[in-house]
């Protein structure tokens, strides 16, 4: 594959709208699926948001913004998303179950020369790609959130993604202004293996009443230089699917560090979800 013309993202969620965003910026034809037409509809004004804001503080056009717009097409049908796609990335949530069902459906659809991608930030590659015909064509690509913001993306190469597959998806992630690392297929990737062993002992940290939320998080912020404390990140990904990845960490690796706290699990049962649901370890 020389070129990525067309691409199409499955899923106008959290982190499929965004995908969806970069992908059309970087002047991509864009067909942009979800189950029903409001799921898109709510995607696609979180995208003209993310453009007037960017228009508000100089950084898109307008010209710009009608660009992006222009360029996502919506479907509520997986086969007409796919049909004659460079690219597919799978934007659905972290269930390995799902992902697998979405991509036995990609497999009858998409063309045979497209690259398969799914937005995964800790599934194993391999057991995904086991439900296409040629996994070569296979590969992780972990965007993070929010998108348009974010600048790291993990290209995750599974036990039979060709090399040329690889490459292809880290050339067309810099292609969209973004910075790829490579990364082995190993439970949670890089950054997930990290990231949950430092949020799921802060959460610990909390319910030893160690210290507060905010004190945590300004200890990694000033002490450590971290953008964002660990908190205050979960409280932004939501609670649950921090969670869902400690638990499938803790099972994979054996590791207690990723042993969710019960905090953590109280919290999620009460529907304290963080950004998402208006309270987490912070009020939003």
């Amino acid at each position: 594959m020389s070129s990525v013309d067309a691409v199409a993202v499955l899923g106008a969620g959290t982190m499929g709208h965004g995908i969806a965003q970069v992908c059309a910026a970087a002047g991509c034809a864009v067909r942009l699926y979800d189950l029903d037409d409001e799921t898109i509809r709510h995607g696609l004004h979180r995208i003209r948001g993310n453009l007037d804001k960017g228009i508000e503080r100089g950084k898109v056009t307008e010209a710009e913004r009608t660009a992006v717009l222009a360029g996502i097409s919506p479907t509520t049908v997986v086969g007409e998303a796919v049909r004659g796609v460079d690219l597919v990335i799978e934007a659905a949530p972290e269930s390995i179950e799902l992902k697998e069902r979405i991509f036995a459906e990609v497999d009858r659809s998409a063309p045979d020369h497209a690259i398969l991608a799914t937005n995964t930030s800790s599934l194993s590659i391999g057991r995904i790609a086991s439900a296409v015909r040629d996994p070569k064509r296979f590969v992780g690509m972990h965007f993070f959130n929010p998108v348009h913001i974010m600048p790291l993306v993990e290209v995750v190469w599974g036990p039979e993604t060709a090399a040329a597959t690889r490459d292809h998806a880290v050339e067309f992630v810099r292609r969209l202004g973004k910075e790829p690392i490579v990364v082995k297929d190993a439970p949670g990737f890089a950054s997930s293996r990290l990231g949950i062993v430092l949020g799921m002992e802060a959460i610990r940290m909390v319910e030893q009443e160690v210290a507060t939320a905010e004190d945590i998080d300004r200890a990694m912020e000033l002490g450590y230089r971290h953008p964002m404390g660990p908190l205050r990140l979960t409280d932004l990904v939501g609670l649950d699917v921090r969670l869902g990845i400690a638990e499938y960490l803790h099972e994979t690796i054996g590791s207690d560090a990723f042993r969710p706290p019960e905090l953590l699990r109280r919290m999620v049962s009460e529907g304290k979800l963080g950004k998402k649901s208006g309270e987490g370890f912070y009020s939003w």
